[in-house]
């Protein structure tokens, strides 16, 4: 071989080498995950019947969150932890003779080593009977320790005989839209199946406004998944899966493992929850609520009705309150004052901070007993003569006395402009004006006559927003809504 030959094959040899080099990099880089698109319509996601004590640890086999996701090793390490519950329930037929026996199998997760299991209510709701596989494959009687339908949790007992291995839980207020997650499920009965994805949202609202606060993923969830863990990439459980999107395979949700961590003392002392009540409906404060009713730049939750005879009608809290702070704690939102009041037991004195009219004031608040979730039927469409109402807001309205109250299910005594139609992507429509409405107020004023409410309209042109009271006479709930009004 020539001289130059061989320093010909050197320097492609070292060419070669750069190159190689400069993949691999290339190939070990991170790549970018995209975020599905949500949509509103979910399921419950366990079985085909539709719908603290452990100190916060991580597997020590990631540093951080940050790491990458070792799914064979969360794998490995979690799986020894999920069980399959198999739930019969006996219920009565609607016709016929007997009981119609019905079967459900869920999903769970060991978090004590004494045999307590987090799995969903509605997978133990009604049952009779319960069952529950371990990973070794032994199968055990279930008992239910407790369960909350509010927040769907449940706590499930197993006498195993001797330490089972426990899941550690993470801190579910730490997690962050992007963050890559492991699901451990039953999907279809296909037992310990591992899916993986991202947090798509955080915060999600599906069945109860109020303490609904889901962590939505794309990791794969299917009818068996509900009751089992989300993980994070420490190996740590951040959530509970609950429900999917009817509309998409790719939507899935999981209940905050700190909101389950909050109540699991309850459940595991007295078998069901018990919350804090003041009676009054919140909504949270957007610029342009506080241009319309001039409150103050600072946060808080905003008091849109008070029910009669409640804690907080007792206290003498009103609408148009913005509550800023609990015992001198302050209040960043709507759902921040719903958990904090959620969270302390019938029977506490709790002093609020409130701005009203212009001044700061503490209104002491002796809180009840939380209702039960009732479900209520939807409104029933309503007929009328319309009277011709502000079109350029896209309003038809009625206005409502004590002679015609009675023709569209309006208690007496309420007076207001009843709401017969709203123009689809209209100004009304955009703020969440729905027919058989009523609009008692605008920006805090009364207003019973079409005429006056032409007139105040006119009047927030200038603003270009005004706050507008209304009350769903089927539910009895009255709301704060925000309509924009253009300059003309």
């Amino acid at each position: 071989m020539t001289r130059g030959a061989l320093t010909a094959i050197l320097a492609l040899t070292a060419t070669v080498g750069v190159l190689v080099g400069m993949l691999v990099n290339l190939l070990g880089a991170p790549l970018d995950t995209g975020i599905t698109v949500p949509l509103p319509v979910a399921a419950r996601a366990a079985d085909d019947r539709a719908p603290d004590i452990v100190e916060r640890a991580v597997w020590p086999g990631t540093a951080s969150a940050a790491a990458s996701l070792d799914v064979p090793g969360i794998a490995a390490r979690l799986n020894p932890t999920v069980v399959s519950i198999d739930a019969r329930v006996r219920r009565r037929r609607t016709r016929g003779d007997g009981d119609q026996p019905r079967r459900g199998t869920g999903t769970g997760f060991v978090f004590d080593a004494s045999g307590l299991i987090l799995t969903n209510h509605h997978v133990v709701e009604d049952a009779e009977r319960l069952t529950v596989e371990l990973h070794d494959g032994r199968v055990l009687r279930g008992t239910v320790v407790g369960s909350d339908p509010d927040t769907d949790v449940a706590v499930v007992r197993v006498e195993a005989g001797h330490p089972l291995e426990t899941a550690p839980l993470g801190d579910s207020d730490e997690v962050r839209v992007g963050d890559s997650v492991v699901a451990i499920g039953n999907p279809l009965a296909y037992e310990h199946t591992v899916t993986t994805g991202i947090v798509s949202f955080i915060g999600r609202k599906l069945f109860d406004s109020s303490l609904d606060h889901f962590i939505q993923t794309d990791a794969a969830i299917a009818m068996g998944n509900s009751g089992g863990p989300l993980i994070d990439a420490r190996g740590a459980v951040i959530g509970i899966t609950a429900a999917v999107s009817r509309q998409a395979s790719n939507i899935g949700f999981a209940i905050p493992i700190n909101q389950a961590r909050d109540i699991v003392p309850q459940l595991l002392s007295q078998g069901h929850v018990s919350r804090g009540f003041m009676g009054i409906t919140l909504r949270d404060v957007d610029p342009d609520l506080r241009q319309a009713l001039a409150l103050p730049d600072r946060p808080g939750a905003l008091i849109q009705d008070v029910t009669a005879g409640s804690p907080g009608a007792r206290a003498g809290l009103q609408p148009y309150d913005l509550v800023t702070a609990v015992d001198a704690a302050g209040v960043a939102s709507n759902d921040e004052l719903i958990r904090t009041i959620a969270l302390r037991r019938p029977g506490t004195s709790t002093r609020l901070t409130v701005y009203r009219d212009g001044r700061v004031r503490d209104v002491t608040v002796k809180l009840a007993e939380r209702p039960a979730r009732e479900e209520r039927p939807a409104p029933a469409p309503r007929e009328g003569e319309t009277v011709p109402g502000p079109a350029n807001v896209g309003l038809s309205l009625i206005e409502i006395t004590d002679e015609n109250a009675h023709r569209f299910d309006v208690t007496l005594g309420v007076v207001g402009l009843l709401v017969q139609r709203v123009e689809p992507l209209s100004e009304a429509f955009e703020a969440g004006i729905r027919r058989g409405q009523v609009l008692l107020e605008l920006n805090r004023r009364p207003v019973q006559r079409v005429s006056v409410f032409r007139e105040r309209i006119e009047e927030a042109r200038r603003v270009g927003v005004v706050a507008v009271l209304t009350l769903d006479p089927e539910e009895g709930q009255r709301m704060i809504r925000t309509l924009r009004v253009d300059g003309r």
